[in-house]
């Protein structure tokens, strides 16, 4: 079970090692999350709980909305589920801050939003390669072949062609935590994560972190969040 909250893309920077070695790193910002509902074997079916983010105004949320957070005190604009194996430990309008949840040295996954594109052709799209660039040629960027006349007849789905790009959830698997700042809320990882800056993101414990190529990942990597120099956050 993945326990995990709901935070705020800020931006990467890089931290160095004690040794003078570069990492890039993704800043999130994780102010305290609430518990908005327990679900329960016997009632749900299932063991999970119900975290909400990001306090905002009555008149942005519906009535259904504003009646199922009276019991929390606080008018939430974002609500996850996490599954947890201990529901019974959570009361609602519990608070869940960042330094109680996440240890630096362990692994996360992240699941965000991409940046959306617009409207992309095959070769932006799906990094085709076109047509010959030379004098005479009639096509260079177009998609070529979508299939044939008599057989199949038709075009089969799932062909690569132009439309939407981006603007999908995205899951990234086993992130180092790099650093908690419980002061500012500051959750810092290990690589990129997805969507733009100021995007939501929902940082979640490892779903893979048990796998035995994880453990060994995680015994060559944990040494980077123990040998951070600290400084200040500009």
């Amino acid at each position: 079970m993945a326990m995990g909250l709901i935070g705020k893309k800020i931006g990467m920077i890089r931290v160095f090692l004690k040794d003078g070695t570069s990492l890039p790193a993704t800043v999130i910002e994780v102010k305290p999350n609430y518990v908005t509902a327990v679900r329960t074997e016997e009632k749900d079916g299932y063991r999970a709980i119900q975290v909400g983010a990001f306090e905002g105004k009555e008149k942005h949320l519906t009535k259904a909305e504003l009646g199922h957070l009276k019991k929390v005190g606080r008018v939430l604009r974002k609500l996850k589920e996490f599954r947890v194996d201990n529901p019974q430990d959570y009361q609602i309008g519990q608070e869940l801050r960042v330094e109680k949840v996440f240890q630096p040295g362990e692994l996360v996954d992240v699941v965000g939003r991409s940046k959306g594109r617009g409207f992309a052709g095959t070769m932006k799209r799906w990094d085709f390669g076109g047509f010959p660039k030379s004098h005479g040629h009639r096509y260079h960027r177009a998609v070529g072949s979508i299939g044939n006349r008599s057989d199949p007849g038709r075009v089969w789905k799932g062909k690569r062609m132009a439309g939407h790009w981006g603007n999908e959830p995205i899951r990234v698997q086993s992130l180092l935590v790099l650093d908690v700042v419980p002061g500012l809320n500051l959750l810092i990882v290990k690589g990129s994560v997805p969507g733009p800056n100021g995007g939501v993101v929902y940082v979640e414990k490892s779903t893979i972190a048990g796998r035995k190529s994880q453990r060994l990942k995680l015994n060559r990597i944990k040494h980077m969040a123990e040998n951070i120099l600290k400084g200040e956050l500009v």
